[in-house]
């Protein structure tokens, strides 16, 4: 079936949600293949003028469907899954956007072992093209399948595939990550203003450094280690905030919040 022939059901219309359903209309699915799931009719409004796409109730859309993109939170997805279940036909891809939960969880959801099954860690990211994917296939995903997830999801990012038993590791990097980031970003516009820069120049400073910094980083043929030193004159003062991390023992303190991450995702599966 071509791209622009699959019907499919996107269950979840928030931001991410969205997202994705920019993602599939750039990757080839045209709207009208589209089929939201949104009892808030003003949200649903939106999406139908800004994509074209069709909404419509959640038995009705599934049976329809020739793929589903689950995207709702971890606390609603059994409760969604076991309503799907009573619509789904067999042999229709399930892509799962749901954080922490397992391709088992899903499948004993919807009570079949006859569905494909793709788990997807996205990040927030992808809201703007930039995303960064992981996905994972059970073994009844074909060929054609994996390719699809993998095409689409590299149009709003970067994808690769791993195994599942590693997801875990993905979500404390790639899925939390822009948390990280941001946390330092509000440490180093702290830092400034501390220095007597205003919020605004402070602001700017501190974002336009590591939105740069991390392009240098994309586009070098070394990595960070490597421009880390570059970037570093022997008693400088770089030299001195490096060795200030250091001794706040820096690697220890990402090591430990990993961990913690990792150790959170393995308790929502």
């Amino acid at each position: 079936m071509a791209n622009s022939e699959k019907r499919v059901a996107v269950i979840g219309a928030g931001v991410m949600g969205e997202a994705l359903i920019s993602g599939l209309i750039a990757y080839g699915i045209s709207p009208s293949s589209i089929t939201i799931s949104e009892k808030r009719d003003e949200r649903a409004a939106e999406l139908k003028a800004l994509y074209k796409v069709s909404n419509a109730p959640l038995g009705e859309n599934v049976a329809n469907c020739d793929l589903i993109l689950l995207v709702v939170k971890p606390q609603d997805a059994a409760e969604v899954l076991s309503e799907i279940s009573q619509s789904i036909k067999h042999g229709t891809l399930v892509i799962s956007f749901v954080a922490g939960k397992r391709i088992s969880f899903i499948a004993d959801c919807i009570g079949t072992s006859a569905n494909p099954v793709i788990r997807v860690m996205p990040n927030t990211p992808t809201l703007v093209g930039k995303g960064m994917a992981a996905i994972s296939c059970c073994g009844l995903v074909t060929q054609d399948q994996r390719e699809f997830a993998l095409g689409f999801l590299g149009g709003v990012g970067k994808v690769i595939e791993v195994d599942e038993e590693l997801q875990d590791a993905v979500t404390a990097t790639s899925g939390s990550g822009p948390a990280y980031f941001f946390a330092f970003v509000e440490a180093m516009v702290a830092g400034a203003k501390n220095l007597g820069l205003s919020h605004e120049d402070a602001t700017l400073l501190t974002v336009q450094t590591i939105v740069g910094a991390a392009a240098l980083l994309e586009g070098s043929q070394d990595d960070a280690s490597v421009l880390r030193q570059k970037v570093t004159s022997p008693h400088g003062t770089t030299a001195a905030a490096l060795a200030s991390f250091e001794a706040s023992d820096l690697n220890s303190a990402v090591a430990k919040a990993m961990a913690a991450a990792h150790k959170r995702s393995q308790e929502l599966a």
